[in-house]
């Protein structure tokens, strides 16, 4: 199996008409970005270490170690990475994706849906369809079938001022500043304001605001960081505030939830 392990390497996967060509990846990066771009085939990416984002479809999604990222065929995506990368991409011929997921979305890589696509993997790329690695193929699409879908995303603003603030939050993420602070700084009222972002997000600026922090936490964590560093990185005033707020978003505390992502 191919394992890219630079940026530079390229490999015209949409000519290799089997109906799943999986290729590892592992390469350390502070932030590798592949721009957007599209391909006939589906995609599964899954992070065995390090951590993958999504942008898709105006939401990105984060996809934390020992998840993957659908994008169905034909979709316009951009893939980041940050950390210590290591995964799979197990890219699918439209007509044997046709019963997957018709929308971008995180799945929960099972152990059997990891072992598939680390299997899948070790097939050379002009293997012909047929016979036992035809078979683990087959199984492997099923198992993305019924994998259950995570909810780590967050709905991108089109609105030139509210990416703005999606980029500010981003580059200084400890920037507590207040709804009424980012509406200032673009010359809106706050009710004009947290309207836009509802309109844009779907959500409150608070929730949405939390959920770009939840994203940076794990990514931060995933590159090393620990709980204390991320904390203050993203300005709270204590690690118990902290660990709260991720509690709430995610169900368990950062901790436990990088440990069950790592085991």
């Amino acid at each position: 199996m191919p394992i890219l392990k630079s940026r530079t390497v390229k490999l015209d996967i949409d000519a290799i008409s089997r109906d799943v060509v999986t290729v590892g990846l592992k390469m350390v990066t502070r932030v590798f970005d592949t721009g957007f771009h599209r391909h006939r085939k589906a995609q599964c990416v899954m992070a065995v270490s390090g951590v993958l984002t999504c942008e898709a479809d105006g939401t990105i999604w984060i996809v934390p170690p020992q998840a993957a990222v659908w994008v169905p065929p034909g979709i316009e995506h951009r893939i980041t990475m940050a950390g210590d990368v290591e995964g799979y991409n197990a890219f699918v011929e439209p007509s044997a994706a046709r019963n997957l997921p018709a929308a971008c979305c995180t799945i929960n890589a099972t152990p059997l849906l990891r072992e598939l696509i680390v299997r899948t993997a070790q097939y050379p790329l002009d293997l012909a369809d047929g016979g036992m690695e035809s078979r683990v193929a087959s199984l492997l699409l099923e198992e993305i079938a019924i994998a259950e879908v995570g909810h780590l995303h967050l709905r991108m603003p089109k609105d030139r001022r509210l990416r703005a603030v999606f980029e500010s939050i981003t580059d200084s993420p400890s920037d507590r500043k207040t709804l009424a602070g980012w509406a200032k700084r673009h010359a809106m009222s706050e009710r004009t304001f947290a309207r836009l972002v509802v309109a844009e997000t779907g959500m409150s600026f608070g929730r949405w605001r939390q959920q770009l922090g939840v994203i940076l936490a794990i990514q931060r964590m995933a590159e090393g960081a620990s709980v204390q560093q991320v904390a203050g990185e993203l300005g709270y005033e204590s690690v118990g505030s902290f660990v709260t707020m991720f509690r709430k978003a995610l169900g368990t505390s950062p901790g436990r939830y990088m440990a069950g992502r790592t085991s």
